[in-house]
């Protein structure tokens, strides 16, 4: 038997046909993938500038639900999306910056404030996954993480800016204020 070249190009038509094929079925797999490793970035930037201030990124994520940028309702987290709630926690986080000038704040590394703070990116990251619909265990521990990293490579920067670098405290805390705010802002305006 002989292989002519028309059945080889019958052939490589169809092996390209089922190459496209696959790609097209592939294509809404890739998407789902680069959804959710957006969405695992944003938890976990959130999460570090939780470790900076640790009521900024709800107060925000409150907001962003309040917005329409994060869709919360009829979830287990649509309170954050009551006055109620975007009131207080605003009050609060605008406290922490306030309160984060004072000489007596205690260090972000010490157990209350470290508790908070991976309370907190556990919190924006099951914000952002309760609003994507996807899972929440990953999503929560990337925050947890995100939130430890915030915290620690925070206070190492903080104090080495000011002990080594003889930069004003009341500076580095200004330009962190401003990184939590603007940070968390754009994070939550890209949902």
């Amino acid at each position: 038997m002989q292989v002519g070249s028309a059945d080889c190009i019958v052939t490589s038509r169809k092996v390209v046909g089922m190459i496209s094929d696959t790609v097209r079925c592939l294509r809404p797999i890739n998407k789902c993938i680069a959804t959710l490793m957006t969405l695992l970035i944003f938890c976990l930037l959130l999460g570090c500038l939780t470790g900076l201030r640790s009521l900024t990124p709800p107060a925000v994520v409150c907001w962003s639900a309040h917005l329409g940028w994060l869709n919360l309702a009829g979830t287990k987290l649509a309170f954050m999306n009551r006055p109620v709630t975007l009131i207080l926690l605003s009050l609060l986080a605008v406290a922490e910056l306030i309160a984060d000038k004072l000489p007596k704040t205690p260090a972000r590394t010490a157990p209350t404030g470290l508790i908070a703070r991976v309370v907190l990116g556990c919190l924006c990251g099951v914000a952002l996954a309760t609003g994507e619909g996807v899972k929440l265990l990953v999503p929560a521990s990337v925050g947890f993480i995100g939130a430890l990293i915030g915290t620690f490579l925070g206070y190492k920067t903080r104090h080495t800016l000011v002990f080594r670098a003889h930069i004003p405290d009341f500076a580095v805390a200004i330009a962190e204020d401003v990184i939590a705010v603007a940070g968390s802002f754009l994070i939550a305006s890209h949902l």
